[in-house]
């Protein structure tokens, strides 16, 4: 430890969800705290170009979605007309409002937010150069915490060029609505986004690598989506592989090679590339610091979230999957009690997994493919929506609830939610799943009747063969 103990000198690199979360905590910890960030106010890549911008777009796209499906039910709001002007103003709109309550929170907590690129000089100082590296100064400190995030990752020899070839970032700012838009990966990013531009009117073919959508979700929570997937998607190419782009003035052409490809090269108006992320870690001078990364550019961390050089720790992003928001948070927890020598370490027994389609698909803990790869013992029920009176009340029957128990102790090891509001769901699997409830425990708790939560209680009910609206033997 160097510097003063009393109130060590934090410098937070970055100021994402894990960022922000580290620099306040820092900062009520009694903490001298500086954050640094490329933009001109906290948030990161999540608030600006990410989590919140695309669901700001996908709440827009279920509006559309649900007023088309509500001709069925005697209701027809007429074919809609839309306003991009306004739609990405609303988009804006959403984003100032939290980036200034950020800013808010900051000046309230005496954080000190400094805009520039950072970039180490030492074990214990920085260099910041200001945007457009006019300026720079140098700073020293007793911990830093590099939170710096990650960027859209393109195929090699792909050139994004924000026009006909779009990466995730562009694809957000909606400058127009393509007739036809090829997406390039079948992950959360891809699904997301294809779905948005699907109920604003493009076709969308999606093109996977993979023998399936979404790895890491059980196939059983992804068949609702894809069913429905294969009437909003124009095709949904699988184990295909994307050879060549090249754009033009007005199309991209492109060369596919799968075994359902009938026509080896198509045009779009536009091409998204979604095939995952990449850590930003390039820039930080981390060899300055004796900070190391894997091959892949993560950085290299302990349970306490430190890297190779114990003053300096790293969370989000940079420090490897899963690459989500509210882990960089939970991290940036571990980290700054870690900073403050308390007894703590990283380790989660289920961090929550939301896909924000239409439906939505969230898991968290053991999945059944996990348990069925590593041959651990388990027992997976589940209960259909086509069961639930609240699902039937608003037309969407087609989700279920699912339910990984320990076969021994009935214990709760994992849960899977696929239908709509699915991310509102998935908190209390994952604090069954954290507290070791048993399935006794959720068929005991009452739930509000008719609700969606309540299709986990009857998770439980299935198990034990009492459902009181559906009949099922659990999977053993």
């Amino acid at each position: 430890m160097t510097g003063n103990t009393s109130s060590p000198r934090v410098v937070v690199i970055g100021g994402g969800p894990g960022g922000y979360a580290a620099a306040f905590r820092a900062a009520d910890a009694g903490m001298t705290v500086t954050m640094v960030d490329r933009e001109a106010a906290p948030g990161g890549v999540c608030l600006h170009a990410g989590c919140i911008p695309s669901k700001t777009l996908l709440h827009i796209a279920s509006l559309l979605n649900e007023a088309e499906e509500a001709s069925a039910w005697g209701i027809d709001f007429g074919t809609p007309t839309l306003d991009l002007d306004k739609l990405r103003n609303w988009k804006d709109r959403v984003i100032s409002k939290m980036t200034g309550g950020l800013e808010m929170l900051a000046r309230t907590r005496n954080v000190h937010f400094v805009q520039g690129n950072a970039s180490f000089e030492s074990t214990n100082s920085l260099r910041i150069e200001s945007a457009g590296n006019s300026t720079s100064e140098s700073i020293g400190f007793d911990y830093a915490v590099i939170a710096t995030g990650s960027r859209p990752a393109a195929p090699p020899g792909f050139q994004v060029d924000g026009d006909r070839v779009l990466d995730s970032t562009a694809a957000l700012n909606i400058t127009d609505i393509p007739s036809s838009m090829l997406v390039i990966g079948g992950g959360y990013i891809g699904l997301e986004l294809g779905t948005v531009y699907a109920a604003l009117g493009s076709r969308i073919t999606m093109v996977e690598m993979e023998s399936g959508l979404l790895p890491g979700a059980d196939r059983d929570l992804l068949a609702p989506l894809q069913d429905r997937l294969e009437h909003t998607f124009d095709s949904i190419l699988l184990d295909t592989r994307v050879d060549e782009l090249k754009a033009s003035e007005k199309q991209v052409m492109v060369n596919l090679t799968g075994a359902a490809v009938e026509d080896g090269t198509q045009s779009f108006d536009k091409v998204l590339i979604a095939v995952g992320r990449q850590p930003n870690t390039e820039d930080l001078g981390l060899a300055h610091a004796g900070v190391e990364t894997n091959q892949q550019g993560f950085i290299e961390i302990n349970a306490q979230r430190r890297t190779t050089t114990p003053n300096i720790l790293a969370i989000g992003d940079v420090a490897g999957d899963p690459m989500l928001a509210h882990k960089a948070a939970h991290e940036a927890h571990v980290a700054v009690a870690a900073i403050q020598g308390q007894p703590t370490i990283y380790a989660p027994h289920a961090v929550p997994a939301v896909v924000f389609t239409d439906p939505e698909i969230a898991w968290c803990g053991l999945t059944e493919s996990e348990a069925q790869r590593t041959d651990t013992p388990h027992t997976a029920v589940c209960f259909p929506w086509t069961a639930s009176g609240r699902a039937t009340t608003r037309g969407r029957n087609d989700g279920l609830t699912k339910l990984i128990l320990e076969p021994v102790t009935e214990r709760v090891l994992g849960f899977g939610i696929t239908g709509a509001g699915a991310g509102e769901l998935i908190a209390e699997g994952v604090l069954a799943v954290e507290m070791g409830a048993r399935a006794e425990d959720l068929r005991l708790s009452i739930h509000p009747h008719p609700t969606l939560s309540e299709t986990l209680m009857e998770a439980a009910d299935v198990f034990f063969d009492n459902s009181p609206h559906f009949i099922a033997r659990p999977k053993r």
